[in-house]
């Protein structure tokens, strides 16, 4: 059983930089691959972006990439994401994820944080 915590999210305006970490215990975060995905209110979460378990493969979804950045840092337990050029269309809950494999699938990951909230102001 693995369990993610979020942390770092907040207001920041448009424009605006922020790094989003998730702390990985319970299990050995380097066996899976991990992504973060968002919601936003009244719609459906959504993948963001997703890492395999040694790095070496980076998903983005299309409307975040070339402004976000995930990492992750196994030696830690932890997963990253940078997020510079913030737009309002961003706000939303940001939840990161784990997944025997790399994907973009929501259902495809097992374990889920419970999220933290980013609010982008225009």
């Amino acid at each position: 059983q693995v369990q993610l915590v979020e942390s770092g999210g907040g207001l920041v305006q448009a424009g605006g930089s922020l790094t989003l970490s998730c702390a990985a215990s319970g299990g050995t975060n380097s066996t899976y691959a991990m992504g973060w995905f968002r919601q936003a209110p009244g719609k459906e979460r959504d993948f963001v972006a997703g890492i395999s378990w040694r790095g070496g493969n980076r998903y983005y979804a299309g409307s975040v990439k070339g402004r976000f950045t995930i990492s992750r840092d196994n030696a830690k337990n932890k997963l990253y994401l940078q997020m510079n050029s913030l737009k309002p269309e961003d706000t939303g809950v940001y939840y990161c994820a784990a997944s025997r494999i790399l994907t973009v699938i929501t259902t495809e990951y097992d374990y889920w944080g419970r999220g933290t909230q980013i609010t982008v102001s225009s």
